[in-house]
């Protein structure tokens, strides 16, 4: 085998759905290989969630680590009130958007609520589901270990990368007594730590701490041999992971405290919508000439003189005056 081929070979058995290559943003494409050197190296590993292409193409030319389709999509974007609602269709069709926008990040699939609680063997055939048909390259199980039979199957059994989400998992907040904090009794700090082994020991090569105190999430990260990536978990996790809705202010329902604001979009978004109201309500908007597509200057004149006669209409608009036909896509 040629060296190229040897190259080309190794490049397949970093398991990404697409090969390790630049993309035309000039970042690398991050592999599992990757974030096992980021964490070798102890440097804090960038996730953010994305649900469809533009937000997957900002995270792109960001540079992001980690790209996570996540099940809060539920809420953010298609305006349920909890994640549980959402279906594996719906998780499929946004992940593909974002592996369309994505060509750097590593892209991790959330595996929504009823897709793999029954058996292992309903949790491997969605896991493919959503790497064949959703482009993901590894997927997301929010559970401790009553689903390491689960992940272990989905690993070992398809082959599939899975990343652990233990502490808060929305998908069943309602048995945890809804949004709260976990880990804060020593009891249920302690049953976390359990997780975190048992998730590691079934093959995660990654794990989610969501909503728990500081000092717990370092107990975890400490104990385990592969990275931690924190919401709401303090700064001691092996990488953080935001909601790009909560982060930049499009979410309009509620912030988490552990969110910081990096920007204030949705009043921004409001103010845009109701300037170009105003716009079309006092004929502001389209202005001829700059908005509108013109006819040849031939083929104008032949069309004015022909409506005025067949239907005695005078049409406005600007008259042409030699401007070259646009070849703006329309």
């Amino acid at each position: 085998m040629s060296r190229s081929a040897l190259i080309a070979a190794k490049q397949m058995r970093m398991y990404s759905a697409r090969p390790a290559a630049r993309d035309a943003t000039g970042h690398p494409k991050v592999t599992i290989q990757t974030i096992k050197k980021l964490y070798a190296e102890q440097k804090p590993i960038a996730m953010m969630t994305a649900y469809d292409y533009p937000t997957s193409v900002a995270c792109d030319r960001a540079g992001i680590d980690m790209v996570l389709v996540g099940d809060s999509l539920a809420m953010v974007a298609l305006g349920h009130d909890d994640t549980s609602q959402v279906t594996m269709d719906e998780m499929i069709h946004h992940s593909k958007a974002v592996a369309r926008g994505s060509r750097s990040p590593f892209i991790v699939t959330d595996l929504p609520f009823g897709s793999y609680q029954s058996d292992e063997r309903t949790a491997v055939e969605n896991a493919i589901r959503m790497v064949k048909e959703g482009r993901a390259e590894a997927v997301k199980l929010e559970a401790g270990r009553r689903a390491a039979s689960k992940i272990e199957a989905i690993v070992r059994g398809a082959g599939i990368p899975v990343v652990g989400h233990i502490g808060l998992t929305p998908q069943t907040a309602v048995a945890l007594g809804g949004f709260r904090v976990q880990g804060k009794s020593l009891a249920s700090a302690q049953s976390l730590v359990d997780d975190a082994l048992a998730l590691q020991e079934s093959g995660c090569f990654a794990m989610v701490l969501e909503a728990m105190p500081s000092l717990v999430a370092e107990t975890i990260t400490r104990l385990l041999r592969v990275p931690t990536i924190g919401i709401g978990a303090g700064s001691a996790t092996s990488g953080q992971v935001l909601v790009l809705s909560d982060m930049v202010g499009l979410f309009d329902r509620f912030t988490p405290k552990f969110c910081q604001s990096f920007g204030d979009l949705g009043p921004r978004m409001a103010d845009a919508v109701e300037e170009y109201k105003r716009d079309v309500r006092k004929g502001a908007f389209p202005v001829e000439g700059v908005h509108t597509y013109a006819m040849p200057a031939a083929a104008e004149e032949r069309w004015r003189a022909y409506v005025q006669q067949q239907f005695g209409l005078e049409l406005g608009g600007l008259k042409h005056e030699g401007a070259v036909e646009s070849t703006v896509q329309v």
